[in-house]
């Protein structure tokens, strides 16, 4: 069979070097599938097609510095992980057999015991004996936080299938930001960073484990991996399998493309994603050490896991090009590098398409004349309402800025007034959220306008004391103090310093005060990871540096306040929805959808402000453009039209996946009526952001010109932040609208 598309030029940074171990491997795992009975009889392989895969070479590429035990352990791992992916393929995705399938999945975590004197149920497949034998094996000389990460991702690993499945079902192909977030879970590759923690002897201290440079390290590996495995895959995958489920294929769908302009894509995007890897780990994770206060065998633990992921990167590759399971043009034959240890250094490339776009990403010009925001026709399905306290609101918000000390400059800060009386009105925080919760209390609505107050008074704030000097560490410092004035259990705090300071101490009493402590902790972090997305957009635009499309969109979250605003939201549904249901996929997908639509729908608004007048590299719209090299209404187009896919996902998750999440969890008539009622929250969170940005003053041509919006444009020069905190409302300067 013609290949649909020819392999593209792979960016490989790191050599491919192979484990001595390797034929030691190939006769252990053989010898362990067939007592798990994956063999002969199964009716998913035989031992020819286990000889074909090759499960062995590609963990000794993968893993190439562990010992015999270590790799034959590691390599009965992926066995059984890709025995599970083709036996639930052939059981369930082939009949579309959800309900069976469901079954099938719960049944697996009880045998993954946080405790082996527990125990494991009676295995009634190979799938569950061969998960029961492995966890025995390996989760000894792991930790017990080691063991919950992994179960969690194992779970992931397993439960999205049932994602594959009803996407199978309903003929539906996900947009690009969907289908990256569930192909982590069901791909499989945070699973597989965890095995590189045991398989390094280099495991994650506890401290850093949930850090974003971390996490950033995890879902640059993970998004490279499948979006490698895509490439390879298509032809198997969407030619005999009919999945729908590949990268190549969602961008061909969303793109209006080509097969093979979509692969070269998909391969643009994985450099992307690899290039990503490197920046952080050069950047992120010795300063995260130094702050955290790891050891010495800590951080060299930390270091040796960042190398094991980089190892896997170029060694996932070269079995890729090996392996029979997968389109590469029928393989590369072995070559004496197989025998032995043997640097592949002629596996190293740096392709001129990789370097190009990496330079691309850091030479972007700064306030280019772009002149007005180009908008395209917004056809938005819900309605808008605003709360009848919105007039009162405005004049307490403004009282509160002042009490706190906003509206003046910080001692010893040159040109930190950024705030006066006319810009906080001229703002108009209250609009905001008068729209984003139109059923508050007259209290309600005065803490979340000055929550938002709060956050847009840092964004404006930030830049000027921090942007320009490029003094990060300064900001961090700052951040530091700052979760002083957050403590957990109510205790005292430091005497407030500055405004930041002294709002956060009056919010955080009033807010988290009557919290109890789970929700005090989840609330907590929203905040702490709003003041670290400071730090990030900080540090981009010292570096000049556009940031990666993925971790854009993703951070954009955190910038944007939205996890906030939205944990805000909750308050009012006490405990009457298991917190597992609000950390299931469905909710995230629909949380996700929302916050994205409103963060690409700023940036439409904002694109002439930020990249004109402020220098800002924060922007979708130029990040498509810089991705894809294409002109500025090309990236409005691009920009919209994902949008449009955004929000068709949000009606999508209403529609076919919340009634089976109430199912799953079978949920009770309240619970399933304070989720409904949380449902129009994002409705209304979404309508009440779109008016906001259309009764805006600060975005017209005219008034960025003349300043009249409230911004000292001739004072600002490259201002850093940009899109920061609660954009939601800080680049919001909106006008009265007629309740």
């Amino acid at each position: 069979m013609a290949q649909p598309f020819s392999l593209p030029d792979f960016y490989v940074p790191y050599p491919a070097r192979l484990n001595p171990h390797v034929e030691e491997a190939r006769r252990h795992t053989k010898e362990w599938a067939r007592r798990m009975n994956m063999l002969e009889g199964s009716g998913i392989w035989e031992e020819s097609d286990l000889d074909a895969h090759d499960y062995a070479l590609l963990c000794a590429y993968t893993h190439p510095d562990c010992a015999s035990d270590v790799l034959s352990l590691v390599t009965d791992w992926y066995v059984w992980v890709f025995f599970f992916d083709d036996h639930f393929l052939d059981t369930f995705k082939r009949t579309l057999d959800r309900e069976g399938g469901k079954r099938y999945l719960d049944r697996l975590p009880a045998f993954m015991p946080m405790d082996l004197a527990d125990g494991f149920p009676a295995p009634e497949n190979p799938v569950e004996a061969g998960l029961a034998d492995l966890w025995a094996r390996t989760v000894p000389s792991m930790s017990d936080a080691w063991r919950a990460r992994f179960a969690e991702n194992t779970e992931h690993l397993l439960n999205e299938s049932l994602w594959e499945l009803s996407n199978m079902d309903e003929g539906r192909i996900a947009n690009p930001v969907e289908y990256i977030e569930m192909r982590r879970k069901v791909g499989g590759a945070p699973w597989s960073a965890g095995l590189v923690e045991y398989a390094a002897n280099a495991e994650v201290p506890a401290s850093v484990a949930g850090s974003r440079p971390l996490g950033v390290l995890r879902d640059a590996f993970s998004d490279a991996v499948h979006l490698r495995n895509d490439l390879f895959s298509y032809q198997r995958e969407v030619e005999d399998e009919k999945e729908n489920s590949n990268g190549v294929l969602v961008l061909e769908h969303f793109l209006g493309c080509t097969t093979q302009e979509a692969a070269d894509a998909v391969n643009d995007l994985l450099t992307s994603r690899l290039q990503q890897f490197e920046s952080t780990a050069l950047t992120e994770v010795g300063p995260l050490c130094v702050a955290k206060g790891l050891t010495a065998a800590e951080t060299a633990d930390v270091f040796a896991y960042t190398k094991g992921l980089q190892d896997w990167q170029s060694g996932g590759h070269e079995w890729h090009m090996r392996s029979s399971r997968y389109m590469n043009g029928g393989g590369v034959p072995a070559g004496p590098a197989d025998s032995g240890w043997g640097m592949a250094a002629a596996s190293i490339r740096f392709t001129p398409r990789a370097e190009a776009a990496r330079r691309r990403s850091h030479t972007h010009v700064p306030f280019e004349h772009v002149g007005p925001s180009l908008l395209p026709d917004f056809d938005f399905p819900y309605p808008l309402t605003l709360s009848p306290h919105l007039a009162a609101a405005r004049d307490e918000s403004v009282e509160w800025a002042r009490r706190m000390g906003m509206l003046e400059g910080v001692p010893g800060r040159p040109g930190s007034h950024v705030w006066d009386e006319r810009r906080a009105r001229n703002i108009d925080l209250p609009l905001c959220a008068a729209g984003l919760d139109p059923d508050a209390t007259p209290e309600e609505l005065n803490l979340s306008s000055q929550w938002l107050t709060w956050g847009t008074y840092g964004d404006d704030l930030y830049p000027v004391i921090y942007g320009r000097a490029r003094d990060v560490a300064g900001a961090w410092a700052a951040n530091e103090r700052l979760r002083l004035f957050m403590p957990l259990d109510g205790g005292p705090v430091p005497e407030p310093c500055d405004a930041m300071e002294r709002g956060l101490t009056d919010l955080w009493k009033r807010t988290a005060g009557p919290m109890d402590d789970a929700s005090r902790r989840v609330f907590r972090k929203s905040v702490d990871d709003m003041l670290d997305s400071w730090l990030w957009e900080l540090s981009n635009q010292a570096q000049n540096r556009i940031p990666d499309p993925v971790d854009y969109i993703e951070m954009r979250r955190f910038t944007f306040g939205a996890d906030m605003t939205m944990r805000l939201c909750r308050l009012a549904h006490g405990d009457r929805v298991p917190p597992d249901v609000y950390r299931s996929g469905p909710i995230r997908s629909l949380e996700n959808a929302a916050v994205d639509y409103a963060t690409l729908l700023n940036d439409l608004f904002s694109y002439q402000k930020e990249i004109e007048y402020e220098g800002e590299v924060h922007n979708a719209v130029l990040v498509v453009q810089n991705f894809f090299a294409v002109d500025y209404p090309t990236g409005v187009s691009m920009v919209h039209e994902l949008m449009k896919g955004r929000m068709r996902q949000f009606q999508h998750v209403i529609e076919h996946e919340l009634p089976v999440l109430y199912d799953d969890f079978a949920l009770g008539a309240e619970a399933r009526e304070v989720l409904d009622t949380y449902v129009v929250e994002l409705q209304d969170w979404m309508a009440g952001i779109l008016n906001w940005h259309r009764y805006c003053v600060r975005y017209d041509d005219a008034d960025l010109r003349s300043g009249t919006g409230g911004a000292p444009w001739h004072l600002t020069g490259p201002t850093g932040l940009g899109t920061s905190a609660a954009r939601v409302a800080s680049l919001l300067t909106a006008q009265p609208v007629q309740t």
